[in-house]
């Protein structure tokens, strides 16, 4: 049995047909094939079908054949063919129940009606460059990413992995993983001053996954408003709106926020309802000023005398160059100020873990506002972080990217003074980004000039509250953000932008 090849025209359309297995062909003949009709995928007809129909279906796909034409009777294509008659019979059939055909008593065989296959829109002309993604970038916000330590936290995977308990892989405690709790416990008193009984510490998915607890707790205590910060992330602010709940902002200065406006404030009806605060005290984001110890105070007092909450958002707070670690607020007050923590600044932020440590009477709300059980965090990565808290390898990692950043810092300052000394450079002591001070009216031109040379930084106006008067100028470089090998050539094309 060999392969042969036949041609065939239908409703003026030339098919080209692979007859497979069909054996040398005689020439056309005047009548249907004798013999036996061949079962479905055996016998000999079983190829001549499979031509047959691969033939018509590619003559449907094409639009060579369009819908609604008739084929020939099976009997007439048959002979054009010299097949069996069945075996057109059975390729009809077949194509019929794949869709391509219908049959219809007294209307024939007839291409189906398909939807039209959809091209692809012509490309409009380019009347101008595409631009990429930036070269260089100088987001605030992200520690470097390739400095992740992959082979020890791999060692503390595999020894947690190895040492974690059958129901560790269950659905889980909705506060997070007991080990965890008790690791953190401990190096949040030794580390940032923090009061942190394992019992108070709920794990979560983020610092965005602990806020949207929060809010939620703080809305169905009917608290109406959170003071926030006159410069911060819009994205906070807007969770808590979904919430339903206002942020009137609280000014800022060199001091810091000026949270004695919480007892007296400037406008009576803006700050009607608030019932909580969210605070970057250790190190204002963005601005970097540290909270003065009489307005750290003066938010304490608030919530004391008030009965409302402090929500501290402690977001980088193991990295501090030039001076003590200001320890966190929630020390002064555990039971007025809900502490926020996570691992995205000092790890990564794709390991999406974080905490919260609760004053006692919000536990049981924050857990019922979580759920029943532990969906957000995965357990192993939980226990990978005790087991990495607890040998030592999170201290020494800090300690090593605490000197990787302050390196940088310092070169970031030097290349400025070198190749840009107009600008003077703000909220260096601590974290992983800076301010850089812009002459009035020329943040948004510089920031424009940065996307077009391919590097990518933000304008100090991105993060002003929406009711917050016009502020200064400037940049917000997150210098940590880039990796080792693209260090220079950020700091290059930034001095390039800088007025």
């Amino acid at each position: 049995m060999t392969d042969s090849w036949a041609n065939t025209r239908i409703a003026g359309v030339d098919l080209h047909l692979e007859l497979r297995g069909s054996g040398p062909r005689s020439g056309p003949r005047s009548g249907p094939r004798s013999g036996p009709r061949s079962g479905p995928g055996s016998g000999p007809g079983s190829g001549l079908r499979s031509g047959l129909m691969d033939a018509l279906r590619d003559a449907v796909r094409t639009g060579r054949l369009t819908p609604g034409t008739r084929l020939p009777s099976s009997r007439s294509l048959a002979a054009d063919l010299g097949i069996a008659r069945n075996t057109v019979a059975d390729a009809y059939a077949e194509l019929v129940a794949e869709g391509w055909l219908t049959a219809r008593q007294g209307s024939g065989t007839r291409v189906a009606r398909r939807a039209a296959p959809r091209r692809p829109a012509p490309a409009a002309p380019r009347t101008r460059p595409v631009r990429r993604g930036p070269a260089y970038n100088l987001m605030p916000g992200t520690p470097d990413l390739a400095a992740f330590p992959r082979a020890q936290w791999l060692t503390a995977a595999r020894r947690a992995l190895t040492a974690a308990p059958h129901e560790a892989f269950g659905y889980g405690d909705p506060r997070g993983r007991t080990e965890l709790r008790t690791v953190l416990a401990d190096y949040l008193a030794r580390a940032r001053g923090v009061y942190a009984d394992p019992g108070r510490i709920v794990v979560c998915a983020g610092f965005v996954h602990g806020l949207t607890l929060l809010g939620t707790v703080l809305a169905a205590r009917r608290v109406r408003a959170v003071a926030t910060e006159s410069y911060g992330l819009d994205v906070h602010r807007d969770l808590l709106t979904r919430a339903g709940l206002r942020t009137p902002a609280l000014a800022l200065d060199a001091l810091g926020t000026r949270t004695e406006d919480l007892a007296d404030p400037p406008d009576p009806a803006a700050a009607r309802g608030v019932g909580a605060v969210l605070l970057t005290p250790a190190h204002q984001f963005p601005t970097g000023v540290a909270l003065h110890p009489d307005r750290r105070a003066a938010a304490v007092d608030w919530a004391r005398r008030t009965g409302g909450l402090i929500l501290e958002d402690d977001y980088d707070g193991e990295f501090r160059f030039d001076r003590q670690p200001v320890g966190a607020l929630q020390g002064l007050d555990p039971e007025r100020v809900v502490y926020f923590g996570t691992a995205s600044k000092s790890l990564a932020p794709g390991l999406r873990l974080g905490w919260l440590v609760l004053p006692d009477e919000l536990v049981g709300e924050v857990v019922a506002a979580k759920g029943e059980a532990e969906w957000a965090s995965s357990a192993l990565d939980q226990l990978t972080l005790a087991e990495f808290l607890a040998s030592g390898a999170y201290d020494r990692h800090v300690r090593s990217m605490r000197l990787r950043y302050r390196r940088r810092r310092d070169q970031l300052v030097a290349a400025l003074a070198e190749r840009a000394p107009g600008i003077s450079v703000t909220g260096i002591a601590a974290g992983l980004h800076a301010v850089l001070e812009l002459p009035p009216g020329t943040e948004r031109s510089v920031v424009e000039a940065a996307a077009w040379q391919g590097l990518a930084v933000e304008g100090l106006s991105r993060f002003s509250h929406p009711s917050a008067p016009p502020g200064r100028d400037a940049l917000v470089v997150g210098y940590a953000t880039p990796p080792d090998s693209a260090w220079t050539g950020a700091l290059d094309a930034l001095c390039r932008v800088l007025p």
